[in-house]
């Protein structure tokens, strides 16, 4: 038994990461934070994107549909260096702010297109009859979006909204790459410090793991709300 207690802490010391464990909770802070950040301005971002390519407006859709193709076609590690050496040389005020500010705008770009894309779908899956009663009962466009398309529009969408969140959580790691101070980067400190990698990296990626399962979580509770259980397909 101590010969297999020995071997499991030689291969993962779980008291060398305790040590660490005020670095992992400050990687954590701005991990969440920066994805929920760009989650939450990613949708804002994403709907008006999804808005104006479905507008009927070429004035709207094209420069929509070409901003989509263009963040979809590049890679986000190049987006974010863009963003972070390129707005400050545009923009010297920004250079002023703090790191993660620049990761979150640059996550924000990225994701919203992604997520325009998500919302789109989910718009044009709400049955053409539905609008035309909303029209009947003298809805306004406002209100027909408010009130009928896009609550169902976006249970329709909600697992792919899932997955391009869990992408979205995964990407922060990239912000490690221009100082950030995330849990990728907690976790290279431990390596750093200890030359120890199991610790380092399968703790990083425990705690990603665990982070996903809150989001899966919440999700469910988010769905249950908009639709209401009989809306659900049983699995």
């Amino acid at each position: 038994m101590e010969d297999f207690v020995s071997a499991i802490q030689s291969a993962y010391n779980f008291r060398i990461v305790g040590q660490y464990v005020d670095e992992f909770a400050r990687g954590i802070g701005h991990t969440v934070t920066a994805a929920a950040s760009a989650l939450v301005l990613s949708l804002v971002f994403g709907l008006a994107l999804a808005l104006m390519r479905i507008s009927g407006r070429r004035f709207l859709s094209h420069p929509a549909a070409a901003y989509i193709q263009i963040i979809r076609s590049t890679p986000l590690l190049l987006q974010i260096y863009i963003v972070y050496f390129g707005l400050p040389a545009v923009f010297p005020s920004m250079g002023r702010l703090p790191e993660i500010f620049l990761g979150i705008i640059a996550l924000t770009m990225h994701t919203g297109a992604y997520m325009a894309e998500i919302i789109r779908s989910g718009l044009l899956s709400v049955p053409s009859g539905q609008r035309e009663g909303a029209i009947a009962v003298g809805m306004t466009t406002f209100q027909q979006y408010r009130y009928v398309i896009l609550p169902q529009g976006i249970v329709n969408i909600i697992p792919a909204l899932l997955g391009q969140t869990a992408i979205l959580i995964k990407d922060t790691s990239l912000l490690s790459l221009i100082t950030v101070f995330d849990l990728v980067s907690a976790g290279m400190l431990l390596n750093s410090d200890r030359v120890r990698p199991n610790e380092a990296f399968l703790t990083i990626a425990a705690i990603y793991f665990v982070i996903y399962l809150l989001v899966l979580f919440l999700s469910r509770l988010v769905e249950d709300r908009l639709a209401g259980r009989g809306w659900r397909v049983p699995a």
